[in-house]
């Protein structure tokens, strides 16, 4: 199956909204949100279309970007549509640059535009093109009923967080400040997935931190690195091992009892309880 007639127009931009400069406005976005689904309709490859992300339910605002999802038919071959799609984002609406990310089948591309506004596109075979998280709406075609995928175990948050104690620690005695500041980061990061996970929130990149109640936001807030001197890195360090402990001690207390000793052993902590977060 050839590429269909409007892939081979390339720049002449006939969309001139599609060059804005400068920071793109709701109505641009949602101007080219309806362009690209149109072109999604008259591309025979494309067997489905769904709005996803903050659009597909309601969420979105002034800042919000382009989330779409498509199926694509089984007799072609996925990387020839995402071809097609690239030389279009860039022949045609001028992106600057993109990245890629690789969700089992699924194959997703993120483009700047020059208005700053962001495009995701995800491609999948016809047979998986369905909801694997939350925020779905579709468009156009079948829908294929799966299970929705989820980096909510927080088990897996758990050892992540005890890895970034211990690196934080290592980083520090070996002074490389920069890295040290990077793994407190992560262990603060960690404890609000897992305080998001225990309340309902969205626990990936820091979706539901600010919905968490007051008194662990405003606790985690001094885990903040104001320096990189040493002793700023080990009292900051101090202060996220020690919410971290009261995090897990409220999400898996015999995890908790079981990491306690060599969480303290690795941020010098003193023999103090952590925080009582199991009424938080």
């Amino acid at each position: 199956m050839h590429r269909p007639a409007w892939f081979r127009t390339r720049g002449h931009h006939n969309d001139g909204a599609a060059r804005l400069r400068g920071v793109f406005t709701s109505d641009h976005r949602d101007a080219l949100r309806r362009q690209l689904l149109g072109l999604a309709e008259k591309d025979p490859r494309i067997t489905g279309a769904a709005v996803t992300g903050s659009a597909a339910d309601g969420r979105e605002d002034r800042w919000s970007d382009i989330d779409l999802y498509f199926g694509i038919t089984d007799d072609v071959a996925l990387d020839a549509v995402l071809s097609d799609w690239t030389d279009y984002l860039y022949g045609e609406l001028a992106a600057l640059h993109h990245f890629e990310l690789k969700v089992s089948a699924a194959v997703y591309r993120a483009f700047l535009l020059p208005s700053c506004l962001e495009v995701d596109l995800g491609f999948t075979p016809a047979d998986q093109f369905g909801p694997h998280g939350p925020h779905f709406r579709a468009v156009f075609g079948k829908v294929v009923p799966s299970p929705l995928a989820t980096s909510s175990d927080p088990a897996h948050r758990i050892g992540l967080a005890w890895h970034h104690v211990l690196h934080a620690r290592s980083c520090i005695e070996r002074q490389k400040p920069w890295q040290a500041e990077y793994w407190i980061s992560g262990i603060r990061d960690q404890t609000l997935a897992l305080a998001g996970l225990r309340f309902g929130e969205p626990a990936d990149h820091a979706k539901g931190a600010d919905a968490l109640p007051f008194a662990i936001t405003s606790e985690l807030e001094a885990a903040l690195v104001r320096n990189l001197a040493p002793a700023e890195l080990r009292r900051a360090l101090r202060v996220a091992a020690t919410q971290l402990l009261g995090e897990l001690y409220a999400t898996d207390p015999g995890q908790a009892q079981r990491l306690e000793q060599p969480i303290r052993e690795l941020a010098d902590l003193p023999g103090v309880p952590p925080p009582d977060r199991a009424h938080q």
